[in-house]
């Protein structure tokens, strides 16, 4: 992993009596952090004075991780994968959170019967429902586009390197889905010798035509650069690139890896009650359904799907964008946190193993 990039954003109180209370808040950056401020920390700012640090981390887990282990942590809250909330709660690092402190829906339903299944944890919230998709360059398929992950995968039929991700988490499943198997039965095919080798095999095929990426900003530049022509990455950030900035993607929804990112508060968060009140605050059912003005992350919340209306353009309705709309969701691969929690290390010893052969 990178180290953590910081990038701080000063977002000033108004109306409200000055404050030195200040919060550190650690996310993905991009397109993503940019939803993030304009939903969450501007408003939270205006009605509480509380400044937020804005800092960006290749994955927020790692730099968490290291501050509560050295016993030194000045992260606040930090948007981090299912698997990684789960992991690191098992392991004492989060502060653990009572789903009663969190706001209910508008018309009084409990907000642990109005998040979708999987969104609260023990030590963790969940704001969006996300996808790992592929997407493509349509002025190099004019006329015969690419539509399925086996597509992806056919270096005949559609010549051209592609962008995959360095991480045996998503590569591995999105290969299995190529090779045949239903997304039902990933986890028990991944979950054997066997298995593996076959994702792996699948992966050989297209190996020497790859160009690995770590970071979320990749996969679009890669696109618009030319250096690939088909990548993997998180469809957020591709709408963002063809909506956001006109660049010609296509996407393909089939075998697409659903995921969550959840707030998770680190044991010794410098500032905890803010803490608490920013996580309260920042999955209310507004302001999940105002984030999807500017990013095409699903709400965690059933009750902020019916104030999805349009892109922060005016125009573009962001339902034909959003994962878990019924018309994206073809062959899903909702990811198994648990599996993941267990087989992480050993599975990514294998694939860095692979990588290097």
């Amino acid at each position: 992993m990178k180290k953590t990039m910081i990038l701080t954003t000063a977002l000033v109180a108004t109306g409200f009596a000055a404050s030195a209370q200040e919060l550190n808040i650690v996310s993905w950056g991009g397109a993503y952090t940019v939803s993030q401020v304009e939903a969450y920390h501007k408003p939270f700012t205006e009605m509480t004075g509380v400044k937020i640090n804005s800092i960006d981390a290749d994955n927020p887990a790692t730099p968490l991780k290291a501050q509560v282990e050295a016993g030194n942590v000045s992260i606040d809250l930090a948007d981090i994968e299912l698997s990684d909330a789960i992991r690191l709660c098992d392991e004492g690092l989060l502060q653990e959170i009572d789903p009663a402190m969190l706001p209910a829906a508008p018309d009084g339903t409990p907000a642990a019967e109005d998040f979708v299944p999987g969104a609260i944890q023990d030590c963790a919230v969940a704001n969006i429902v996300w996808a790992t998709n592929i997407a493509y360059d349509k002025t190099k398929f004019e006329g015969n586009e690419p539509k399925t992950l086996a597509d992806f995968f056919d270096l005949e039929k559609f010549p051209g390197k592609r962008g995959l991700l360095k991480s045996a988490k998503r590569s591995l499943e999105m290969a299995l889905v190529a090779d045949g198997v239903g997304s039902e039965d990933i986890y028990t095919v991944l979950g054997t010798p066997e298995g593996v080798e076959r994702a792996l095999a699948k992966l050989d095929t297209i190996k020497d035509s790859v160009v690995w990426w770590e970071a979320g900003a990749q996969p679009p530049q890669l696109l618009a650069d030319g250096e690939v022509v088909m990548t993997t990455g998180y469809n957020g950030r591709f709408f963002a690139a063809e909506v956001g900035e006109g660049k010609p993607f296509g996407s393909i929804w089939e075998g697409a890896y659903m995921d969550y990112d959840l707030w998770a508060i680190p044991k010794g968060a410098p500032h905890l009650e803010d803490a608490m009140k920013f996580l309260a605050f920042s999955t209310d059912t507004q302001r999940l359904a105002d984030q999807a003005k500017y990013i095409s992350y699903g709400p965690a919340r059933k009750s902020s799907s019916s104030l999805v209306g349009l892109y922060q353009d005016g125009k573009t309705q962001m339902a034909p964008y959003m994962p878990t709309n019924p018309d994206n969701l073809i062959n899903p691969i909702w990811t198994d946190p648990t599996f993941w929690a267990d087989h992480d290390v050993e599975l990514n010893e294998r694939f860095n193993a692979w990588l290097a052969s």
